[in-house]
């Protein structure tokens, strides 16, 4: 018996230099780098993950860096922009840090009850935090969500996790519909905004839930550096995955087969509206297993590509995390 999802559970972008990336979502935003491995598609790629303390399913924003591939260009049918939360009186500080480090800043402004800033990052991905309501009282104390609080950016202010998306769709009422079957329901408009919300896994606690239409004209978008690749969506377990690779593939929707990503399970999903969706199962975070050796400190991989190590290696830039610093900017 299939069971509405409680929200998001990461998203993925394609940067560029994959240093330069560390440097700004860990050493600007201050999340962690929970891990850096390969794309398991390709062995010969990193694929960064940041987030916090574990890596917590909602909290998690994931990269493949291709530093020789031509920009991308934001457009239909793409998840244009990927916002966090921050706590509700941080604003003020994230917008003196950004622009501290030369990063144009918009906002703060209102959209639904909202207040948002609005920036990119180094290669241009459209970013936003979105200040936690006042009324949230967050998360459950028992669920084991921390930000982050060993790297630069101080407790009071750091990134509490994921808040939502939002989507450019060739076909808006066919991308509704898919998310309406996945349990997001219709909440509210904004201007040229739909927004959806799932349900939550964390009683009130409304991050990682949102999920906006844009119903606006835009361009078609080119893959590569500044665009975001896809969104992921958390389901109960592996035997849930099989069941929504059976609903889609009967409505004859484009899926893939179910794959091992190590970290946890996952399905791919091309909704009528373009869309790329990941559906991807419940863990207690990519870190959680302290298989990963620390913050991103090394290369992680999986057994079955532990024999190429040396190939790999000899092949990918090395990394470095940035350490706690920076702390009053």
């Amino acid at each position: 018996m299939l069971t509405d999802t409680p929200g998001l559970h990461h998203v993925t972008g394609i940067v560029g230099d994959a240093q330069e990336a560390i440097d700004f979502y860990a050493g600007v935003l201050g999340l962690r780098l929970v891990a850096q491995t390969v794309n398991y598609e390709d062995i010969l790629q990193h694929h960064l993950y940041f987030g916090d303390a574990a890596g917590s399913p909602g909290t998690v924003l994931t990269g493949f860096p291709d530093p020789h591939a031509d920009p991308g260009r934001r457009g239909k049918p793409q998840v244009a922009s990927v916002s966090f939360v921050v706590p509700a009186d941080a604003l003020e500080f994230w917008q003196t840090r950004l622009e501290d480090h030369d990063i144009a800043v918009e906002g703060p402004s209102e959209r639904f009850d909202e207040r948002v800033l609005q920036f990119e990052d180094p290669v241009g991905t459209a970013l936003e935090f979105v200040a936690e309501p006042t009324s949230d009282p967050g998360p459950d104390p028992d669920a084991g969500l921390e930000p982050w609080t060993a790297g630069p950016v101080p407790e009071a202010s750091a990134v509490r996790g994921l808040h939502g998306v939002s989507l450019l769709s060739v076909n808006p009422y066919s991308t509704a519909s898919t998310l309406e079957t996945l349990g997001f329901d219709l909440e509210a408009e904004f201007e040229n905004r739909i927004r959806y919300r799932a349900s939550g896994a964390r009683g009130s606690d409304s991050r990682a839930t949102a999920i906006d239409i844009l119903d606006r004209e835009a361009p078609f978008g080119r893959e590569g550096p500044g665009t975001l690749h896809h969104v992921a969506v958390r389901v109960d377990d592996e035997e849930a995955l099989y069941e929504w690779h059976d609903l889609f593939d009967e409505r004859d929707y484009n899926v893939s087969r179910v794959k091992d990503r190590h970290f946890f399970h996952s399905l791919y999903v091309r909704e009528p509206g373009g869309v790329l969706f990941e559906l991807a199962t419940e863990t207690d975070g990519v870190a959680a297993s302290g298989e990963t050796g620390g913050p991103g400190e090394s290369l992680y991989l999986p057994d079955r590509f532990e024999a190429d190590r040396d190939l790999i290696e000899s092949q990918l830039p090395e990394l470095t995390a940035p350490a706690g610093a920076d702390r009053d900017r």
